[in-house]
């Protein structure tokens, strides 16, 4: 059985840092590709930052960019998110996902198999 579990502390002032973890398991981590993705309040979601776990390729969303590193520790099959210098405008509920395409998952998140159950950011102004 797949599973995404995220975590991390969720309430930060502006100009703040949190990270996030995914911790997966039930699938080959290191032949597949991860993403986080959030959704504000009253939006869609939206694609954050991708991972490819074999190589190591990353990607991001321009608003987060030279903000926001994604990063793995294959080890202990966790996918991290680091967020710096955060912006009331990142609050809302991120979620981590996997697929076995990093192309898939930047492109058709709404094919990705795998998806954490959410967990809540909240950046306060």
């Amino acid at each position: 059985e797949v599973q995404l579990v995220e975590s991390g502390v969720g309430l930060v002032q502006a100009g703040g840092s949190l990270r996030l973890s995914c911790a997966a398991s039930g699938f080959p981590f290191d032949e597949y590709s991860m993403g986080w993705f959030r959704r504000a309040p009253g939006k869609e979601r939206e694609g954050v930052s991708y991972i490819s776990l074999s190589d190591n390729a990353t990607d991001y969303a321009d608003s987060v960019k030279d903000r926001f590193t994604i990063f793995s520790d294959n080890a202990k099959n966790t996918v991290y998110l680091q967020m710096n210098s955060l912006k009331p405008e990142d609050t809302g509920v991120y979620y981590c996902a996997a697929d076995p395409s990093f192309m898939v998952i930047i492109t058709t998140p709404n094919g990705v198999p795998y998806w954490g159950q959410g967990i809540q950011v909240t950046v306060s102004s």
